[in-house]
């Protein structure tokens, strides 16, 4: 279950994505024509090796940066008419439409899980697009072809699944400071290869679901080929209330959940510039382009190799 709630993670792109309406590198200020821009398609899609999670895709519809917007105007946004196919370099599959309307009561919990966030029989319809077959041969070192048509276009993209340099050697401590009977640090551990590489995390507590750090990236310039120790830092769930005493630290006699991954320099790129533009707001901040590699529409089509770790973080 946890390799389906960490999708909870990725509807962020959809709402960042839909209020942002353009894309480029987040460290360029950008600001549009017009408020009220031409509609694009959004297009989030990922396949991973080292999970059983289905290589999906969601495709929806970009509005404008003013709108406001309702339960019923997102669940608009979704599109229902698209035929998408994805080649592993073998074969061509088409991914299977999945709308919540056409689901029985039963099977609206899995399916608020899966789209991240509730979903009873009087919800709006949203529908993604998903490998329910798992027929897509996820491995690395594979490049993979999405396809997407529809409305008389055709949307495209490629991306890589990269090689995965996993997590060891976990260990905990207090963290620096005040002593704290319920609060601990994660160390880990990570041997580098040499030749560049990009990660990305998310942590879960418990049965929460997954969700990232503010910055959930990195590359390896500053330790490439290095076997290093580092803190790992806790991401913080948008709804829980900021406490500066306890940001980044594990809470002690909890269930701790880990989603490490390695993905290609196009995927960093946009995870890099997603993470600029939603944790740069304020009065005086501008407007960000976040970076993407569809053609003809906004967003990702990303891979990932990628492994798990559950942990248990220990009383004091």
């Amino acid at each position: 279950m946890k390799m389906v709630t960490y999708i909870k993670n990725s509807l962020l792109l959809i709402a960042s994505t839909v209020l942002c309406l353009s894309l480029s590198q987040c460290s360029e200020p950008y600001t549009p024509d017009a408020v009220d821009g031409t509609q694009e398609y959004v297009v989030e899609g990922y396949v991973e090796a080292g999970s059983s999670l289905p290589t999906y895709v969601i495709l929806t519809k970009s509005i404008p940066f003013t709108s406001n917007i309702s339960q019923e105007t997102f669940a608009s946004l979704f599109i229902d008419n698209a035929v998408m196919t994805v080649n592993d370099g073998d074969k061509d599959v088409e991914l299977t439409k999945l709308c919540t309307a056409n689901l029985p009561p039963e099977l609206l919990e899995i399916a608020s899980e899966f789209i991240g966030f509730k979903i009873t029989p009087e919800t709006p319809n949203v529908c993604i697009y998903v490998d329910l077959a798992n027929a897509i041969t996820k491995e690395i070192g594979r490049t993979y072809s999405l396809t997407v048509n529809v409305d008389d276009k055709v949307l495209s993209s490629t991306t890589t699944i990269p090689r995965h340099i996993p997590l060891f050697g976990f260990r905990w401590d207090d963290p620096p400071g005040e002593p704290s009977d319920t609060l601990a640090r994660l160390w880990v551990n990570v041997d580098d290869p040499v030749g560049t590489d990009y990660y990305r995390y998310v942590t879960g507590i418990n049965d929460k679901g997954y969700v990232a750090p503010f910055q959930s990236t990195t590359d390896d310039a500053f330790f490439d080929g290095q076997k290093f120790e580092f803190p790992l830092t806790k991401a913080e769930y948008p709804q829980d209330d900021a406490d500066p005493s306890s940001f980044g630290w594990f809470p002690r006699g909890d269930s701790v959940h880990i989603k490490w991954y390695n993905l290609d320099k196009k995927h960093y790129d946009f995870w890099t510039t997603r993470d600029f533009a939603a944790n740069s707001g304020g009065p005086f901040s501008s407007y960000t382009r976040i970076a993407g590699n569809v053609e003809g529409a906004l967003g990702i089509w990303g891979g990932y190799s990628s492994s798990e770790y559950n942990l248990y973080c220990p009383p004091k």
